[in-house]
């Protein structure tokens, strides 16, 4: 499978993103959405939503194959987290 270069800088990319998100995801987004994730097209808006992360890009690749996908976990600022957790379990 071929990749696709960033054609984007980041913080362009995450502009791009985060706007379709909260424009054109979010409002169509339920309560059994959050934990999962979404794998926008920053050029296209385009989005795919699944449980499992590579799920959704996969999807998305499939629809659009140069897509420059922005990920996002529905109910949290990020899409992963590294490091303790309140109960101190990594």
């Amino acid at each position: 499978m071929a990749t696709t270069g960033r054609r984007y800088p980041k913080e362009e990319f995450a502009k791009r993103g985060d706007a379709i998100y909260e424009r054109d995801v979010r409002p169509q987004l339920t309560p059994s959405d959050k934990g999962k994730f979404v794998a926008i097209d920053i050029e296209t808006g385009v989005f795919e939503i699944s449980n499992q992360e590579l799920e959704a890009g996969r999807a998305l690749l499939k629809k659009i194959p140069d897509a420059q996908i922005w990920m996002v976990r529905v109910g949290s600022r990020f899409v992963h987290r590294f490091g303790a957790n309140r109960q101190g379990i990594a």
